[in-house]
């Protein structure tokens, strides 16, 4: 989502690549450019222009340390800068003992509010807690069916054990208009329902207009004194860039908003509504909407999305992912295999699934560091997956167990029963005979024992078989070698002058 925006930064720095000191001119170059790229990812410009002369501020007459270049420092200066504009962290939802917690969700219509009902509700049964979904928008068409089918997704799909209920009154719902004040007794009925239950977290999911306008406003604030909620979350789209802001600040004022959550982070958009929101609201930001299923909504953290930001990638979050899908107890036995050199398909299977239930994998390769600018113009198709999987899924257990037994009748079956070819089937058991070999390796000590040059060998040879089955190739990762080629004239013994 911020490829753009990377590159830029990136660029800013190159240029002071080689300077001893930072100076107040060489910095402004930087910063004039930074500022294009702050502008050209759609943050308001007075944000912009702030940011920029705050940064100069601190980086003026500061003296190069001498373990880093001039760009190295900046990008610590930028660093700091962005997170002090994006914070404090604050994602963390306070539950009201005894409950029920209210938290009123609000925001313009298309924002991906009602999808973040259930994604909120889904975050709060991993936790534990059981939450009563409420449809207050009644105005727009099919509203509260909508939010019943996500609700009921979530009760039966979503982790956790907590109780996830709906609660709506279809017979409230009328044309654009007329339902006008229906709202705030719905509200009132779930919070009285949810109460006399023993549920731990009311969402009231309120209506949504295209812009914003003052009856909107009223009957969101009716619903405010009527339910008195704990909390009021604004839903924002990041894909409408300043537009998003405006609006947000308009609802800040008239509903003292308590956090915004940001959605559509995972598509092409610029970025510049998480650089501005907090800045121009005062707001923070709490979650973060990364795709629309159930799972997909992170905690906000402004020194990750500061690192991300500047191509610095964000394993923490790529690790936080892993151990919701992978239990130590599991990682443990994966280790000892490993350890032995025991790797199988089985096991390769059951990792890749694992994979993909963290999230697509152009997702998971831009929290690298370093990887989100290669991957900019990559089409990594998920759908690939589907192809290796069907092909372990045609193994039998003794093929599966030890791939040295197939030969070409057993490929030949393989690839009719998974729909490929027998050239599919090689390329993926070559390439896993390579994964083999490699960790059989480092069991044994080799690599060890074989320091630097021993791992660059095996890497290389892997690279060279295709990387990892399914992986794709990625550009500037290669380890192929010099294409120049050796003179014959080289080989004859030289005259000597």
């Amino acid at each position: 989502m911020f490829e753009n925006l990377s590159e830029r930064f990136s660029s800013a720095f190159r240029s002071l690549s080689g300077r001893g000191t930072i100076s107040e001119s060489n910095v402004r170059e930087a910063l004039e450019e930074i500022k294009t790229a702050l502008l050209e990812a759609d943050v308001e410009l007075g944000v912009a222009r702030q940011f920029c002369d705050e940064v100069m501020e601190k980086a003026k007459g500061r003296e190069v340390t001498k373990s880093l270049k001039p760009g190295q420092e900046l990008v610590g200066i930028v660093h700091d800068e962005l997170v002090s504009f994006m914070g404090p962290e604050d994602s963390k939802l306070f539950l009201v003992d005894p409950g029920p917690t209210v938290i009123m969700m609000c925001g313009l219509q298309g924002s991906g509010k009602t999808t973040t009902c259930g994604k909120l509700a889904a975050y709060f049964k991993k936790a534990g807690r059981s939450v009563l979904v409420a449809a207050a928008d009644l105005q727009r068409p099919a509203a509260v069916e909508q939010l019943q089918q996500v609700v009921e997704g979530v009760a039966e799909h979503a982790k956790g054990s907590a109780k996830i209920s709906f609660y709506g009154e279809p017979d409230k719902c009328a044309e654009y208009g007329k339902a006008v004040n229906a709202a705030v007794g719905v509200c009132r009925r779930a919070v009285d329902k949810a109460r006399a239950e023993r549920f731990d977290v009311v969402i009231l999911d309120t209506a949504g207009r295209l812009h914003v306008n003052d009856e909107l406003m009223k009957e969101l604030e009716a619903v405010r004194m009527s339910v008195q909620p704990h909390q009021i979350l604004l839903v924002v789209d990041a894909m409408t860039g300043q537009d998003a802001v405006r609006s947000a600040k308009s609802f800040h004022e008239r509903l003292k908003v308590d956090g915004v959550i940001l959605t559509k982070l995972d598509s092409d958009t610029r970025g510049g509504a998480a650089i501005t929101v907090k800045k121009v609201t005062g707001a923070p930001i709490k979650f973060l909407g990364t795709g629309e299923k159930f799972d997909a909504l992170d905690e906000f953290s402004a020194k990750r999305m500061a690192g991300r930001i500047l191509g610095m990638g964000d394993v923490v979050s790529l690790v936080e992912k892993a151990r919701e899908e992978v239990s130590d107890e599991e990682a443990e036995k994966m280790a000892e295999k490993l350890a032995k050199g025991q790797l199988t398909m089985d096991d390769f299977l059951s990792q890749m699934k694992s994979l993909r239930r963290m999230g697509p994998m152009k997702q998971l390769l831009g929290l690298l560091p370093g990887v989100g600018s290669a991957l900019k113009d990559i089409n990594i198709d998920d759908k690939q997956f589907d192809r290796l999987e069907g092909m372990v899924q045609s193994m039998n257990k003794d093929e599966r167990r030890n791939i040295k037994v197939l030969n070409k009748s057993r490929v030949r079956r393989i690839a009719e029963g998974s729909g490929t070819t027998s050239a599919e089937v090689n390329r993926l058991t070559s390439q896993f005979e390579m994964v083999q070999k490699m960790t059989a390796s480092m069991a044994s000590g080799s690599m060890a024992s074989g320091g630097m040059a021993a791992r660059m060998q095996a890497a290389k040879q892997m690279a060279a078989g295709g990387g990892m089955p399914g992986m794709p190739r990625l550009p500037g990762m290669s380890f192929k070698g010099t294409s120049a080629t050796v003179s014959p004239k080289s080989k004859f013994k030289q005259r000597k002058k």
